[in-house]
């Protein structure tokens, strides 16, 4: 079976310019965890759940946040030790970056072509779950884990067909 028969055809998209609370909304809007990320009709890369959240590092957050040992709780009040509108102002600014900077660049991509065997090795040796489908360098749609597993069993269950 072919990835162009299994994969999600017209796939939700974002440009490299798009604001990172822009696309936090559409992951969650389509409950999705990654999409394919645009510029212009190039496939620049792939922006995932796990990429805006590594946005949330506490290096990214503050470099002077400190948090006390459990006995240091008891001493000292943690309101005092953390600066809470530095945390704030950090955690507001994250939504304005965009996407190009927290991107997965260049995209592993596969073409659809290809058999759904191919693009499962794939995903399993990059450690992803899903891939952009492209043909001749023009994105074609793109196809996750489950679409693999779905055209794997519809692949069984045809067989057992006559």
């Amino acid at each position: 079976m072919k990835v162009k028969d299994v994969m999600t055809k017209n796939p939700v998209t974002v440009s490299v310019d798009t604001k990172v609370a822009e696309v936090a909304g559409l992951l969650r809007k389509y409950r999705i965890s990654g999409l394919p990320v645009m510029d212009g009709d190039r496939l620049a890369g792939v922006v995932t759940e796990t990429d805006i959240l590594s946005l949330l590092e506490i290096d990214n957050i503050s470099d002077d946040l400190w948090l006390p040992s459990p006995l240091e709780v008891i001493e000292v009040p943690i309101r005092e030790l953390i600066n809470w509108e530095k945390v704030h102002e950090a955690l507001s600014d994250i939504g304005g970056i965009e996407v190009r900077k927290v991107m997965s660049s260049p995209a592993i991509a596969i073409d659809g072509e290809d058999d759904i065997e191919d693009a499962a090795t794939l995903m399993l040796h990059e450690g992803i779950a899903r891939l952009p489908v492209i043909h001749d360098d023009v994105l074609m749609g793109i196809i996750s884990k489950s679409d693999i597993l779905r055209g794997l069993m519809e692949g069984v269950a045809g067989s057992g067909r006559k």
